[in-house]
């Protein structure tokens, strides 16, 4: 993509004290293939001008409100032509879709919106928009986790039996949501969070995972979600049972009070020959252990893995690739896509949003009532 102009990108949100936002920046430029230009960063008019300075966006480009950010950009011959979404959640839905009707591509922090009668109305509006909208499930950017996706698909573990999925995080353990921490305050807001506290924003990670890596949905599941901390609103432990189509059993843990836990995330999948398991604590790693057979552990960026996994990694087996290179092979895989040199089919979409917010809700509704159907395969 060196041979053409870099696609123009505008960020909404993302300022002084956002976590997501200057890691979307940072991996949207990576490869050269996209260049920020304009932003709505925050509200906060000096915040909005320092996050421009910092980024190198021009003065007259850093907009006070999305809207207007929008409109301008569309309408310039050197407009942005992608829009980030890294706000809190209660806001993806119109800013995606002012974007999309307005012609520009939308790439949006998970979940995809607030709810999911506002994710089935984003897919229609994408469609008819003939826009491409993309989701960032950093996770299935890893080359390991792509190379794990090809194993099970290959057929290589035999017919998938097992699947446990655990995402488990501590810094939740106290209710620092009271203690004006940003980050905190707005997860625990129903109002900017949605009905989901941690299976929105950790637990869909893991789910979508398992489906990543399976390539079965999930038909049914049983689920206990609760708020541990006395006095919160919103889930912050999740445990869920889960059926797949094919027969698979699964286990989906989801937890920000396990105190202790940084990012700990990892999937272990069994079939009839053998089981792989990929930790993001190790990540550049994937271990399959089989049943008559001695155990192997592959490395990214090795020739013997497959194109799909060799493909995102960018430097020799042995230097670690991370979080930010896994978010840039979704932001690369994406820019391909819209120059058309790509297809995009590994960029998660507004079918993978829908059904996330299918998975919070009936997970929230359905908790401690059994087994429920989980409606809909998003693909």
């Amino acid at each position: 993509m060196s041979d053409v102009s870099p696609l123009r990108l505008a960020l909404v949100g993302g300022g002084p004290g956002s976590f997501i936002g200057p890691v979307h920046r940072m991996a949207a430029e990576l490869d050269s293939a996209i260049r920020l230009t304009a932003g709505a960063f925050s509200r906060d008019p000096a915040k909005n001008a320092q996050a421009a300075a910092a980024w190198g966006v021009a003065p007259d480009r850093a907009y006070g409100d999305y809207r207007t950010m929008i409109a301008a950009e569309a309408a310039r011959e050197d407009g942005a032509r992608l829009v980030a979404v890294v706000t809190p959640n209660h806001l993806h839905f119109e800013v995606s879709k002012a974007a999309l009707e307005a012609g520009l591509h939308v790439m949006s922090d998970k979940p995809a919106t607030l709810n999911l009668a506002e994710a089935l109305e984003l897919e229609k509006i994408v469609v008819a928009s003939g826009r491409r909208y993309g989701l960032t499930y950093v996770y299935t950017g890893y080359p390991m986790v792509r190379e794990a996706r090809e194993i099970v698909a290959r057929g290589d573990l035999g017919a998938v039996r097992k699947v446990i999925v655990e995402y488990s995080q501590g810094w939740l353990s106290r209710p620092i949501e009271r203690e004006d921490n940003k980050q905190a305050g707005w997860r625990a807001d129903p109002a900017q969070s949605g009905v989901g506290g941690c299976i929105g924003d950790i637990g869909v990670h893991a789910f979508n995972l398992a489906e990543f890596v399976v390539g079965a949905p999930v038909e049914r599941l049983c689920a206990d979600v609760a708020a541990v901390v006395p006095g919160r609103t919103l889930d912050d432990d999740c445990n869920i049972l889960l059926r797949f189509a094919g027969g698979a059993r699964g286990v989906l843990i989801a937890s920000q009070i396990s105190a202790g836990a940084r990012n700990g995330l990892t999937i272990k999948v069994y079939g009839e020959k053998g089981g792989l398991i990929w930790s993001h604590e190790r990540h550049t790693e994937l271990t399959l252990d089989w049943l008559d057979g001695p155990s192997q552990v592959l490395h990214a960026g090795s020739p013997y893995l497959s194109a799909a996994a060799q493909a995102a990694s960018r430097i020799p087996t042995g230097h670690p690739e991370g979080f930010i290179e896994a978010f840039a092979n979704i932001y690369r895989d994406f820019a391909a896509a819209i120059a058309g040199s790509g297809d995009g089919g590994l960029v998660p979409g507004i079918a993978h949003g829908a059904r996330g917010m299918a998975f919070v809700e009936t997970a929230v509704a359905a908790s401690g009532a059994g087994w429920v159907a989980l409606q809909g395969d998003g693909r």
